[in-house]
């Protein structure tokens, strides 16, 4: 900070002190006005040849005394020092200069309010000192001094409503600049809001999926391990294999964490409905029976709605398999509908263990395929079956609609690792 700035914080810190010194320097020009006479013989003024009387001097002092308040109260301080000037006007002979605390006083009239405010009293002050000076002052109506008296009661309107005026941009400029700061660190609160919601469905993705794939095959194979020992290695080796995905798309997950700029650009492309054979082989191999039906054949979807797509279908298969009990069934369809693309997910589970799904742990899968999908203009809906079981109903555009939105998501999904089985993250969450 300047040193003129110093000042002027310390000067608004004492305005009563700073109206007070300038009501004595008022003061001071009036008396010191008061003994010289305008036109002298050299075209200068001359000292000595008037003096003020004791009604001048009263005069000068009330209004220098005014100013003292002209802050609190502009108006009544122009009003008091107007009237104190028709006096002077009126009765001094020779004249004193009250009028100049007048002229001070509009000033401030005019930097403290607003334009408006300013015409008026300004008009009306001008005309009316001007008009008294003219026709009852002891000068004839064409002097100089009369004709300066409107001079410097205009000059004094139009400084105070400059100031005004640049204090009110100075002031705006300040609020726009506080304003965008404030909008950035909200829009930067937001994007971290974001960025956490996003990291936490990618860190669900990579895990949900190939651990209740893992938990099943150990389960098969603690359960044949005995009997048939063949059928345990088969299930063991599926446990392998999910447990090495699992574990390649973690570091691939983390390493983009880890990056302190934008993440390279994956090596595998982001999962999509191209690789849903692959997905629903992963849960056959876990011992559940899924039939696949598409329409959808030549449709080219944009890469955040493929993606989505996607995680829809393993969130609500990941589900199947955790919930549906031993002997369900599950249904995929992908179905081309006008401008959209359906995604439907039916089960044949029963009915307690579908509304399980919906209250167990309280757990994020549902929302997070509601999250994806609403984010890209689509709908979803999950809930329980008629009868028993649990139906998953997407409804995605085949071109997207978020804009740059659906891009980042896109993007910044993690690249999973190639590996003989499918090498998926799992969705947003499931209940669990």
């Amino acid at each position: 900070m300047s040193t003129l700035e110093r000042a002027r914080n310390r000067l608004r810190a004492y305005p009563l002190v700073v109206d007070g010194a300038l009501a004595a320097a008022v003061l001071a020009c009036m008396v010191v006005g008061s003994f010289a006479e305008p036109n002298g013989r050299h075209g200068g003024p001359n000292w000595g040849t008037r003096t003020p009387d004791l009604l001048s001097l009263t005069l000068m002092l009330l209004a220098a005394t005014a100013l003292v308040f002209r802050r609190g109260h502009p108006l009544r301080v122009l009003a008091a020092t107007s009237a104190l000037s028709v006096v002077e006007f009126v009765t001094g002979d020779p004249r004193a200069p009250v009028v100049m605390s007048a002229v001070v006083a509009l000033y401030t009239v005019a930097s403290a309010t607003d334009r408006p405010t300013t015409w008026r009293v300004g008009l009306l002050t001008m005309t009316v000192l001007t008009g008294i000076a003219m026709l009852a002052g002891p000068l004839p109506w064409y002097a100089q001094e009369n004709l300066g008296i409107f001079a410097w009661t205009g000059m004094a309107a139009a400084a105070g409503d400059a100031v005004r005026s640049r204090r009110a941009f100075v002031h705006a400029i300040r609020e726009r600049a506080e304003r965008a700061e404030r909008t950035r660190e909200e829009e930067a609160r937001r994007r971290v809001a974001e960025e956490r919601l996003r990291i936490a469905r990618d860190l669900h993705d990579v895990v949900a999926h190939h651990i209740a794939l893992v938990n099943v095959q150990a389960g098969v194979a603690a359960h044949v391990m005995d009997k048939r020992p063949d059928q345990a290695k088969e299930a063991l080796a599926h446990v392998r294999e999910a447990s090495r995905s699992a574990l390649n798309e973690l570091r691939a997950t983390v390493g983009l964490l880890r990056q302190s700029g934008d993440p390279e650009a994956p090596t595998e492309p982001a999962p999509g409905l191209h690789r849903l054979e692959e997905l629903v082989g992963t849960f056959r191999n876990a011992g559940l029976p899924v039939e696949v039906a598409r329409t959808d054949h030549g449709t080219t979807l944009p890469a955040a709605v493929d993606l989505a797509a996607y995680r829809v279908i393993q969130e609500a298969l990941t589900n199947v398999q955790k919930h549906a009990g031993p002997e369900a069934k599950a249904e995929v369809s992908v179905v081309r509908v006008g401008p959209n693309v359906e995604i439907t997910v039916l089960d044949n589970g029963p009915g307690d263990d579908a509304e399980a799904r919906l209250e167990e742990n309280g757990g994020h899968g549902l929302l997070g395929m509601r999250e994806r999908v609403t984010a890209l203009s689509g709908v979803c809906t999950a809930g329980p079956r008629y009868g028993g079981g649990f139906r998953v109903h997407a409804i995605l555009p085949v071109k997207s609609r978020t804009g740059s939105t659906a891009s980042t998501a896109a993007a910044s999904a993690p690249a999973p690792a190639p590996s003989p089985a499918a090498s998926t993250t799992a969705p947003t969450g499931d209940p669990a």
